[in-house]
């Protein structure tokens, strides 16, 4: 389904733009592309084994089956094993997964296992044309747990695990909801263990969603990191309101005949439930608190159907940009919200007080109101919806792990998304930005055009290349450590941002979306890195366009543009 009609773009996104500049588009590959290579692509990939990595391989035969389905992708898989590395693809791989795309493709995802037990983030995909031909096979399998004798009997009970995961995180003691656990087994710097990988969510001024990996045996932690990606009797009613930037909005709402608080017994909702197949957009009121047992809060009311007044107008920007967001989705990518099957989308504003950042936390979004000096509300920025919802589809897509490379991704992901959505321009966060923040010259968050025009942290600077600035090219990869930003997620995005966009300019923004949506929910996988994206997204051009297609050739050029060449 395409796009009938041009969304109004206003502007950011969450973890964390300056006049219309619109994309242009060229059928010529730049003349000045650099097919230099970055020799240590891999080696800053500290977490990960080089042997264990994942990979991407083009099937020149294409043999064809009668069907794309779990026995001829496991036959397929056993008759190749020695390219693949695995000894017993019918047992080391479990149940598969079936899905078919508009392209007529049909993609059988398998899950690595070991008696059972699920190898965390090991996932094998095999991709069949239309005529159940094999186009390509692409995941991480590790051998080495196919091979060795590893137990899968756990003498630590699920519940201790919990509640040593929660004490690793400082977990207080109400938490949104009760936390999950799962045995898998866990390969961590050379070793495979057999773990409860427990995820904590909570709330508060130091919020949390915590994926915590307790040694199913001995109770050690082996491994944590904090996931949290910052940046009925109602009926349909019609409204309007003023954004935190003097738009004026036209809303979806709801109002209710119950209990009011006018004479009239009629309340309005920032509740928009005229979509089908959606289970609603909501907006609700944090009202200045950190209580994150509270969430997502109570849902934002008014008296009449026109929300005005300065306290409203951060609701009236999240709800009118979380509708802008879902039917981009729809319109240019057939996807039916976050998850694709319509779930609700939830907006939380006024969170905490003079909160300085906007976030998805794995089930809704949430924004501070800013604290006047660097930041007004965060809600204003289309592009911080767009971003924040980015993470949400890749939560239910790829899965890309938040720390090192391929948490980069998962930034880089939804950073592209808000400027794809946001078509004015090219950077993230402009409209967001305090006075007192453009004066200084900080007038967005991130640039994908130009990275390098904003300074990191001076915490990052000592892993880098001296420079002090965001990366544009694997030359100025910051190497850093899991403890500052997660192992770069939002400094090493910067270099995905710029080969996105070095590609958006010869394409144009639409086939660019088309491209990288494919790629994210066709190809990437949990780990994936610089490496395997380039070949996902590569891979996902060729597709949709044709090999040595203008499409496919500008993809291309965008990694080796930014160093990223194998």
């Amino acid at each position: 389904m395409k796009r009938k009609h041009v969304i109004p773009m206003a502007v950011l996104s969450s973890a964390l733009l300056m006049g219309t500049v619109a994309p242009t588009q060229s059928h010529a590959i730049s003349e000045n592309a650099s097919p230099k290579a970055h020799a240590q692509i891999q080696q800053n990939s500290v977490h990960k084994d080089k042997d264990n990595r994942p990979f991407f391989v083009q099937e020149k035969q294409k043999e064809k089956y009668t069907k794309a389905n779990e026995a001829s992708a496991k036959a397929h898989l056993n008759k190749n094993k020695e390219k693949y590395k695995m000894n017993d693809p019918e047992h080391s791989l479990g149940q598969a997964e079936v899905t078919k795309d508009d392209l007529g493709m049909t993609h059988v995802k398998l899950q690595q296992e070991k008696n059972g037990v699920p190898v965390e983030g090991h996932q094998v995909t095999v991709h069949y044309d239309k005529e159940n031909k094999v186009q390509a096979v692409n995941g991480q399998f590790n051998e080495a747990i196919e091979q060795e004798d590893l137990s899968t009997n756990a003498s630590l009970s699920e519940t201790s695990g919990l509640e040593i995961a929660k004490e690793s995180v400082d977990a207080p003691e109400q938490l949104v909801e009760s936390p999950s656990s799962t045995l898998v087994i866990y390969p961590f710097q050379d070793e495979n263990h057999l773990a409860y990988k427990v995820n904590v969510n909570f709330l508060g001024e130091d919020p949390g969603n915590w994926f915590v990996y307790v040694d199913a045996n001995t109770g050690e932690v082996i491994d944590k990191y904090n996931a949290l990606m910052h940046a009925d009797g109602y009926q349909s009613s019609k409204g309007s309101g003023t954004g935190v930037l003097g738009d004026h909005r036209n809303l979806h709402i709801t109002h209710s005949n119950e209990k009011g608080v006018e004479a009239n017994g009629t309340d309005f909702y920032l509740y928009d439930k005229s979509h089908e197949n959606l289970d609603g957009i909501y907006t609700y009121d944090a009202q200045n608190s950190w209580d994150y047992t509270a969430l997502p809060g109570k849902l934002f009311s008014s008296p009449n159907a026109s929300f005005n007044d300065d306290y409203e107008k951060p609701a009236v920007d999240a709800h009118y940009n979380s509708e802008q967001v879902y039917e981009y989705y729809l319109e240019e990518h057939d996807r039916n919200s976050i998850d694709g099957e319509g779930m609700a989308i939830k907006s939380t504003v006024h969170y905490g007080e003079d909160y300085n950042n906007a976030f998805w936390n794995g089930r809704q979004m949430t924004y501070g109101d800013g604290d006047g000096e660097f930041f007004i509300p965060l809600s204003a920025g289309l592009d911080v919806a767009a971003h924040e919802m980015a993470h949400g589809v890749t939560t239910y897509s790829a899965g890309l792990k938040y720390r090192f490379q391929s948490g980069a991704l998962n930034e880089a992901f939804s950073d592209i998304f808000g400027a794809l959505v946001d078509e004015d321009d090219w950077e993230i966060g402009e409209d967001i930005m305090a006075e007192e923040a453009v004066a200084s010259g900080r007038t967005s968050l991130r640039s994908l055009s130009n990275p390098s025009k904003f300074p990191v942290g001076a915490d990052y600077v000592p892993y880098g290349d001296g420079n002090g600035m965001y990366p544009s090219h694997m030359d100025e990869y910051y190497d850093l450590p899991l403890e500052l930003d997660n192992g770069g997620v939002h400094i090493n995005s910067s270099i995905i941002n710029h080969a996105a966009y070095i590609t958006g300019e010869q394409i144009g923004k639409e086939k660019l979306g088309q491209v990288y949506y494919r790629a994210l929910t066709v190809y990437l996988q949990p780990e994936s890195d610089f490496s395997h994206a380039r070949e996902s997204v590569i891979q996902s051009a060729v597709d949709l366009y044709g090999e040595n297609s203008e499409e496919a050739l500008a993809t291309e050029d965008g990694f080796n543009q930014v160093g990223i060449t194998e």
